[in-house]
């Protein structure tokens, strides 16, 4: 009978392979390592480039405007990264005309975003968060695919402030830079 695979490659393979793997694993992307559910907000962490991120996110509960959308796929997210915290962005499921203008209103507080591709990103992020812990639903509206019609996407933020305080626990503030010396003469 013969083999179509000669032994000594498969032997080769065989010895190579658990000095493969370790290399192979590596380049495996992180897995999210959950924090917790609050009420409608899920938080989680995660490395990405070597560095801890932390995030908060939740999903539509209502998507109008866009047919054949899922509420389900669309989440509005706040994320702590080393470089910028209470980075907000709002991932909507369809994707946005050039240099179209979206807004998230909470409450009373009207914020201002830009779009990219499918996702909305607000301008402000700490007055954001600020206007989320103390809200009880987000709205966003956006112009609809290629500037027809209207999105509005509505989110929950019943749980934001326990999901908010986890992340912000899970990844601290840098502290800030001690203030320069005077100059002396």
């Amino acid at each position: 009978m013969r083999f179509p695979i000669p032994a000594v490659t498969m032997l080769a393979v065989l010895v190579a392979m658990p000095a493969a793997l370790p290399a192979w694993a590596q380049n495996r992307p992180a897995q999210p390592r959950p924090l917790g559910t609050y009420q409608s907000w899920t938080a989680a962490t995660h490395t990405e480039n070597g560095q801890k991120i932390c995030f908060a996110f939740t999903r539509a509960t209502r998507a109008e405007g866009v047919p054949g959308r899922n509420a389900q796929n669309v989440t509005l997210m706040v994320t702590h990264r080393p470089q910028g915290r209470d980075q907000v962005a709002i991932r909507n499921g369809y994707t946005h005309g050039r240099g179209a203008e979206a807004r998230l209103i909470v409450g009373q507080t009207d914020l201002p975003a830009y779009t990219s591709r499918d996702s909305a990103f607000l301008r402000d992020g700490r007055a954001a968060t600020t206007a989320m812990r103390s809200g009880r639903e987000a709205m966003l509206r956006a112009p609809g695919p290629n500037g027809r019609g209207q999105a509005q996407d509505l989110f929950p933020l019943a749980g934001f402030s326990a999901a908010y305080d986890a992340i912000s626990r899970e990844c601290p503030a840098s502290p800030a830079p001690a203030p320069a010396a005077p100059a002396r003469r």
